[in-house]
């Protein structure tokens, strides 16, 4: 499977690693599967990852630096 919209390069302009930015993608495509409300107007994309990425492209969705999950 090949990523042509959005681009990898602009997805890493917004997270500074691939393994991020593909554990970013699924927790918000699994949010989205699980009836989350879009951050966006319109989708290219019919499924949640795609969607997921759309979002991650234009800044709507990011990782948050002071979370720190429990490993207990």
């Amino acid at each position: 499977m090949k990523i042509t919209y959005p681009s990898i390069d602009k997805l890493l302009a917004h997270i500074d690693s691939r393994y991020s930015l593909s554990v970013l993608a699924a927790k918000r495509a699994h949010e989205i599967q699980a009836g989350a409300p879009g951050a966006l107007e319109h989708y290219k994309s019919d499924k949640a990852v795609g969607k997921a990425l759309e979002e991650i492209a234009a800044g709507k969705v990011t990782i948050d630096p002071e979370h720190h999950a429990s490993l207990d």
